[in-house]
């Protein structure tokens, strides 16, 4: 049909190539009307990877985070606006009045997501300047820094191991689903985000080798990312998978559904909800989901645990992290997942975890802790004899 009707054009004296550049032209007008309409093929581009910046498309929950933020602060004010009359100080006002409204760490990402959509209206050819850009954010994060302390570790365990009814201190029962408490305890273990625990699929899972490989799209680095399982992750995992309401025999399906859809994942915010509701009852302050990810990082690397950065880096799914070699190298010339160092690490990290939860007495945390440093440098306390292992640092 295509073919018949450009041979009429042809005939007609029409030029194909001619159509096509006017009909891109039209596009680039209709985007150029207004930063609605720009914002609109702004997104379309990232969908269908057509506009990749940092040579990757964008995640499917950083597109839709990043609309959600558009259409609460960006859209209400810039939508209607003629993109050619957008200058600075419109950016500006735009942000200060954010802050002004108390509105901070967002302001940042806001201003991100506008310079984001203008360098892709400089790339069509639609504007030449950005203006969101030459001068400095308005927010100066400070970097979190928060660690949960053991006795703050206890409490929280306590809390999340089991079914029972938690109450604030002055009496207000508190509900927290069993499947939350165990996500709760799986970010605790594993050390994965709030998304990839909550994310975490069936289909991901290999119980035989006692795997859960990540899939790309789900990861920051846009890698596959394989996390081992230590025993008592997967026993949790089990558990969650029996309360899920998928049937037995399905292959894939997520392993924390919604409420409302079992063929749903939970939302991360499900996490911090419940962490936030949990906090109330055990009476501590200021400490997050994503804390536990840097509590056991913390852990891994100090003198507990004494596992490499780089070893601790790839139990993260970090993709920065050299090694100390040339970047290029793990980049480009190193396919290993080093999945020994890293199960060696989880499993230690498991045990000191547990060894902190469980408030044991002093003689009996002294003794596991030495069996703990025993098991990371390669000597069998409880037994004392040498005992090889392998050296998480050179891994």
């Amino acid at each position: 049909m295509e073919a018949g009707r450009l041979r009429s054009l042809i005939s007609g004296g029409g030029d194909p190539l001619r159509e096509k550049q006017d009909a891109i032209e039209a596009a680039r007008k209709d985007a150029a009307a207004t930063f609605g309409n720009l914002l609109g093929a702004y997104w379309l581009a990232c969908e269908t990877g057509e506009w990749q910046p940092k040579r990757k498309i964008k995640r499917a929950s950083t597109l839709l985070y990043e609309k959600r933020l558009a259409s609460r602060h960006i859209e209400p004010i810039l939508s209607a606006v003629p993109v050619s009359t957008i200058k600075r100080a419109t950016i500006k006002a735009l942000l200060r009045d954010m802050v002004a409204k108390g509105i901070r760490a967002q302001t940042n990402r806001v201003q991100a997501i506008i310079r984001q959509v203008f360098n892709f209206a400089i790339n069509e050819e639609i504007v030449d300047v950005n203006p969101a850009m030459g001068f400095p954010s308005l927010h100066a994060p400070r970097p979190r820094l928060k660690i949960w302390k053991d006795h703050e570790l206890r409490s929280l365990w306590a809390a999340l191991d089991g079914h029972h009814m938690l109450r604030t201190p002055d009496g207000v029962e508190i509900h927290v689903s069993r499947q939350v408490r165990i996500a709760l305890q799986l970010a605790a273990l594993l050390l994965q985000r709030r998304s990839e625990i909550v994310g975490m699929d069936i289909g991901e899972l290999d119980f035989e080798q006692a795997i859960w490989i990540i899939p790309p799209e789900r990861m920051k680095t846009n890698k596959p990312h394989q996390v081992p399982l230590p025993p008592v992750a997967i026993k949790l995992i089990k558990e969650a998978i029996a309360l899920s309401r998928l049937p037995t025999d399905r292959q894939t399906g997520p392993v924390f559904p919604t409420p409302q859809d079992n063929t749903l994942p939970m939302k991360g915010e499900a996490l911090t909800r419940a962490m936030d509701r949990i906090r109330d009852c055990i009476g501590v302050e200021d400490r997050t989901v994503h804390d536990l990810r840097r509590t056991g990082s913390t852990a891994l690397t100090s003198e507990r645990l004494g596992i490499s950065p780089f070893i601790r880096s790839k139990v993260l799914g970090h993709g920065s992290d050299a090694g100390g070699g040339a970047q290029v190298s793990i980049a480009h010339y190193d396919a290993n997942e080093y999945m020994s160092a890293k199960r060696f690490a989880l499993t230690a990290w498991q045990t000191l975890l547990l060894h902190i939860v469980s408030a044991g007495e002093p003689d009996a945390r002294k003794q596991q802790t030495g069996i703990i440093r025993g098991m990371v440098f390669g000597l069998d306390v409880a037994n004392d004899r040498d005992q090889s292992y392998p050296h998480v640092s050179g891994a």
